[in-house]
């Protein structure tokens, strides 16, 4: 029995730890596709792996990329006194790190306002009711000046509508590009004619078209807004549109012909047969349109002074203080992560949505 026993107790830490480990391989697509690829090396140290190989892909995963990242900024730090400009030395990383504490407690501060605004209307609007003057209550919007926050949030928005209507215009042309060839013969001229097209060139024909068609703007939807939004669309649909129609062009034809003998009708064939096998494709021209979208709205709202990211840039370029600049290199850093999680962001749902990632 006593034989038995350990028999038993060897094999369930066994058959534990193969459990642990099946759970850290599947967590690990994941952890990989949002940038957090380093934790699986120390997962697995955790659970009792090899710490040769595992110090080793650590190692490889972290341990290089902070010695990167460090050497930049020891080079920063070092060249950035050197080099003198208009507004005074170039900040180094402790100026820059000092201005993204400034910026987070200008922004508490101006939630403050805001709050306190609304507790005061709140209380006006009170004792109007209590008096019996219901009909003098008014609630208006705090209007105080958009913080930095805001204006990340802002951009988020205007990128996101923006990628959203170019998503909804170019994958459908680009399913149909990519089952016709004589509609893909009839769209590739506007293609490669308006895809090198800078958003400086289509901000003004926008601006103008939007003005006078969107006379009565939506409170949520500035003309701003929109202007911007549809800037990013016209610059960053062209990745999809291409990626989808090589993706669709490229489903294997016996597979088509299976469709064409079952006689399945046109939109069975694009959601069962056409959309499973091009959504790698599809969603490899999406994270590229979201990279495009996210540069050009920037150059947007510097050109035209929309809200966002863009316009603190200019305004602190026009301020001149001898702040601006250090905060200038904060909008800089702030736009290369937001660029950075967006695309670790699309690759998840690639990941969640396609087989060949998951593979």
């Amino acid at each position: 029995m006593s034989d038995a026993s350990a028999t038993v107790e060897k094999v369930e830490p066994s058959q534990n730890k193969e459990k642990i480990f099946s759970v850290i391989n599947k967590a690990s697509g994941w952890l990989e596709a949002l940038g957090f690829a380093w934790l699986v090396p120390l997962l697995k140290l955790g659970a009792g792996d090899s710490p040769k190989e595992q110090l080793g892909e650590l190692k490889r995963v972290l341990l290089i990329p902070l010695i990167g990242i460090m050497a930049f900024l020891l080079a920063w730090a070092v060249l950035a006194p050197k080099v003198q400009t208009s507004l005074g030395a170039v900040p180094g990383p402790v100026q820059v790190w000092e201005q993204v504490g400034n910026l987070w407690e200008d922004h508490k501060r101006e939630r403050d306002k805001a709050d306190a605004f609304y507790e005061r209307q709140d209380a006006r609007n009170a004792k109007l009711i209590e008096a019996g003057k219901a009909d003098r209550v008014k609630h208006r919007t705090y209007t105080g000046k958009p913080t930095y926050i805001d204006q990340i949030i802002t951009s988020l928005f205007t990128v996101g509508l923006g990628f959203l209507i170019a998503t909804a215009i170019a994958v459908p042309l680009g399913i149909a590009s990519g089952l016709s060839k004589t509609f893909n013969g009839a769209i590739n001229p506007l293609i490669q004619i308006f895809k090198p097209v800078s958003p400086l060139a289509w901000l003004p024909i926008v601006t103008m078209i939007v003005s006078a068609t969107y006379a009565n703007p939506w409170e949520w939807m500035p003309k701003s807004l929109l202007i911007s939004a549809i800037t990013v669309t016209l610059c960053s649909m062209w990745p999809t549109l291409i990626n989808t129609a090589l993706g669709v062009a490229s489903v294997d034809k016996d597979l088509m012909n299976v469709g064409r003998v079952l006689q399945l009708p046109t939109w069975k064939t694009i959601t069962k047969l056409v959309l499973p096998s091009s959504l790698p494709l599809i969603f490899t021209g999406l994270r590229l349109s979201l990279g495009v979208g996210w540069m050009v709205l920037i150059a947007a709202e510097m050109l035209a002074q929309n809200p966002g990211l863009g316009k603190f840039v200019w305004d602190e370029f026009q301020n001149g203080s001898s702040q601006s600049l250090a905060k200038i290199m904060v909008a800089v850093l702030t736009i290369g992560l937001i660029g950075f999680m967006l695309d670790r962001l699309m690759y998840a749902l690639q990941r969640a949505f396609t087989f060949s990632a998951n593979r």
